[in-house]
């Protein structure tokens, strides 16, 4: 475990997609984990769960899937314009990370998964005629606001492999076939998942990051105003 302070580990915990095959010792798995159900969640309702695959098999399943889903993802970059704040060597950088992982996911020695139950929700039946008004607003509302249960976790798992020498990374691309990633896992009708984590030591250096200037991207007060530092 290094010792990192709070401000180093998050100003130099990148996205590390390119890792070593050697195993993680479980009890830092489990360190990552405890770290991760530290986070808030909607009305503490901790309805998170986290899927753990180290099962070379499994891991392959998983990097298939994953590979067939970047392709669309693949499609949808090239089609993209470049980000202003990116030079040509940034972007083909960050491609090429990208691309890395596309092939290499099911060869991370740990996969995690990050994932939700599905909250009940009341009947439209038990709620007074004023709210029933605005049902469909509130489901709406709800589905909205999901990922604030489980990506403050996420953050926290970043952030635990970064102080334990860890690299990792956070990608979504499987949603595009998480019917299929949920029946390798065998996950519940109600169990939606969230993100797809390599874990494990880094090929490549941690940080220091590369950001928009916060005059970009903070407002003072209103929109427009920006941010002076």
């Amino acid at each position: 475990m290094t010792d990192l302070g709070l401000f180093e580990a998050i100003h130099s915990a990148r996205s590390l997609r390119r890792l070593r095959p050697d195993p993680v010792p479980e009890v830092l798995i489990t360190k990552i984990l405890e770290a991760a159900i530290c986070a808030p969640s909607a009305g503490n309702a901790q309805n998170w769960a986290f899927v753990v695959v180290r099962d070379a098999g499994q891991r392959r399943k998983l990097g298939a899937i994953y590979r067939k889903a970047s392709d669309i993802a693949a499609a949808l970059y090239e089609a993209r314009a470049r980000p202003a704040h990116l030079t040509e060597e940034q972007w083909q950088r960050m491609m090429s990370s990208g691309a890395y992982l596309w092939e290499h996911m099911g060869d991370a020695p740990v996969l995690l998964v990050p994932c939700l139950k599905r909250r009940d929700v009341p009947p439209a039946s038990a709620l007074s005629p004023a709210m029933q008004a605005h049902y469909a607003d509130e489901l709406a509302y709800l589905d909205r606001i999901r990922g604030a249960s489980i990506y403050p976790a996420v953050q926290n798992i970043i952030l635990a492999c970064r102080g334990l020498g860890l690299g990792t990374a956070i990608t979504t691309n499987h949603l595009r076939c998480e019917d299929e990633l949920k029946s390798v896992l065998g996950l519940p009708a109600e169990v939606q998942t969230f993100a797809l984590m390599p874990i494990g030591y880094p090929i490549g250096k941690f940080g220091p990051l590369s950001r928009r200037p916060l005059s970009e991207v903070a407002h003072a007060d209103r929109w427009s105003v920006p941010w002076s530092t």
